[in-house]
């Protein structure tokens, strides 16, 4: 609290003010830091646009392309089967199932499945345009909600980036410009011993 009776009132937009005592280096200073601001700004709001767009149009087509396919048992799956209907997914077992994709040919997989399914019990699965095993796509809700975390995500990552370097920069400028105050401050402060 001490130190803000030297500070003096804050003054919006100082930087930018006539001031007799404005060296050039304040006005670098002041362009440094406008431009880091609103590069930081452009930067974080487009790359997390276009991260968030990507992620959606990627589950978008995801959505498109796979489809449920009905595969059945081929072993008896371990365990004791289910006396009340509805079983929770960290309850099941794996089992070996078959399909048969779009274009025919056979494929076979290791999926979970209800304890105790017989042989031949049919299994929804997921496959992709090539017949390949995949997981269930997100819905459309699921997807505008990932691609909004990941691209919050990757823009502020990517507003670091400008940001730490406008913090460099204005670090770099302010140690050149403390050298400068020492400099002329060698040069000039012996003088004022002899003000007598």
């Amino acid at each position: 609290m001490p130190l803000k009776a030297f500070r003096g009132p804050k003054v919006w937009l100082w930087r930018w003010r006539r001031n007799p005592l404005k060296r050039r280096a304040d006005v670098v200073e002041a362009w440094v830091v406008l431009g880091a601001w609103l590069l930081t700004a452009v930067v974080g709001v487009l790359s997390g646009l276009a991260a968030a767009r990507s992620v959606e149009d990627g589950l978008a087509r995801e959505r498109a392309a796979w489809r449920p396919v009905v595969a059945r048992v081929v072993a008896p799956a371990p365990g004791a089967p289910s006396t009340h209907g509805h079983i929770p997914a960290g309850e099941r077992v794996w089992a070996e199932v078959s399909w048969t994709a779009a274009d025919g040919s056979a494929h076979t997989a290791q999926v979970r499945v209800e304890p105790g399914s017989k042989a031949g019990t049919p299994v929804t699965v997921w496959t992709d345009p090539q017949g390949r095993l995949v997981s269930r796509p997100t819905s459309a809700t699921e997807g505008v909600f990932r691609g909004t975390l990941i691209g919050v995500l990757v823009g502020l990552s990517a507003a670091a980036v400008p940001f730490v370097g406008g913090l460099a920069l204005r670090g770099r400028l302010e140690r050149r410009r403390m050298d400068a105050w020492d400099t002329e401050w060698s040069r000039l402060g012996p003088q004022w011993g002899r003000m007598v």
